[in-house]
């Protein structure tokens, strides 16, 4: 774990990374801070420079402290959320690989994020952890071996704070797989530490083999000018960049919240790609919200919004089982807060708000 020591170190732009801090700050008030300390035994805390500069202590129930800040409210744990939401351990053959979908395959060099929002699906697994020399190795030998992954999907943990080197060198040994058609990128760190966006980072992400980014953004306030700054060094460069979001209760759960976002985000030259229902993690029902009210958001945003505005609003079905469109024709109500969801081999499932 050395290795993983040293990347934390290199992390030190951390302005929060305690509950005492948060309390000395001001972001807490004194009689949460024995429930705020229980609840980063699960989940770290990890707000960096920049985010902290977005954060007003006077708005705690503002959008950008509401995702990072923790709340006394996660150590509440409701009957039907669970450890592993989206069934990640079940498709793990070795560390380092979530092999869920035939053609596309997971690859998480790291568990280690810039940030840690509230609302994480993986606040049991992520932390300051780094695959091995070994570990790596053999997820790579697992991609080789299995001619029918197409995509490459680099996840954790952010990719994107790996150094330049490091980065650079699991991206050449994926560009050397026949097989592996397409690499793609999931980061926050455009938007949660702009200024890693450096020319030796781009340098070490483009490759022969063609490399989406997918941006995780959930508000308009999170595509500050050093975020644009950032996502304009990366598209300049010829890498495209998709955007994921979630639906948070409380933060982007209107319309207009989330047609301003999407607006941004195409003005970034960001295509919303993904828009997720919650996942039922652990200590997280105060994010959800209820899939009728996503819908009548979506809804509401077809009617008034460019197409290129339009995320595709999706469900992970508990347990596994893969994303679906969160539509008619893939989930159907069965009574009040129930439904039945159909996944992608056609087999359906039980699920309740």
């Amino acid at each position: 774990m050395k290795a993983a020591r040293n990347l934390v170190q290199r992390l030190q732009t951390r302005t929060i990374a305690s509950p005492d801090e948060l309390l000395i700050k001001g972001l807490i008030p004194p009689d949460h801070l024995a429930a705020v300390t229980e609840a980063s035994k699960t989940l770290p805390i990890s707000i960096t420079q920049h985010i902290g500069e977005l954060i007003d202590p006077a708005l705690p129930e503002g959008p950008i402290a509401k995702q990072f800040v923790p709340s006394k409210l996660e150590i509440n744990k409701q009957e039907g959320e669970l450890i592993d939401p989206i069934g990640d351990i079940p498709h793990s053959p070795l560390p380092g690989i979530i092999h869920r979908y035939p053609d596309r395959v997971l690859l998480t060099p790291l568990l280690t994020c810039p940030v840690y929002c509230r609302f994480c699906f993986r606040r049991e697994a992520v932390g300051d952890g780094l695959l091995g020399a070994g570990e790596l190795d053999a997820a790579l030998d697992y991609i080789r071996n299995h001619s029918e992954i197409w995509e490459v999907i680099l996840s954790g943990g952010d990719p994107l704070i790996l150094s330049p080197r490091r980065l650079a060198t699991i991206i050449d040994a994926l560009d050397k797989i026949d097989h592996v058609a397409v690499i793609r990128i999931h980061t926050r760190v455009p938007v949660v530490e702009p200024k890693r966006i450096s020319d030796p980072l781009i340098s070490s992400i483009k490759r022969q083999t063609p490399v989406f980014i997918v941006l995780h953004c959930n508000h308009v306030e999170e595509l500050t000018s050093e975020a644009g700054r950032a996502i304009a060094a990366l598209v300049d460069e010829g890498i495209p960049m998709l955007s994921q979001s979630v639906l948070l209760k409380g933060i982007n759960d209107t319309s207009e919240a989330m047609a301003n976002l999407m607006k941004k985000l195409v003005r970034c030259r960001v295509k919303p790609y993904y828009l997720h229902h919650g996942d039922k993690a652990q200590g997280t029902s105060h994010f959800r919200t209820t899939i009728a009210r996503g819908r009548a958001i979506v809804a509401k945003m077809r009617g008034h919004l460019s197409g290129l505005c339009q995320p595709t609003y999706m469900l992970d079905i508990p347990g596994g089982h893969g994303k679906v469109p969160a539509a008619e024709n893939y989930i159907r109500a069965e009574n009040e807060g129930g439904w039945i969801v159909k996944d992608w081999q056609g087999n359906t499932h039980k699920y309740r708000d």
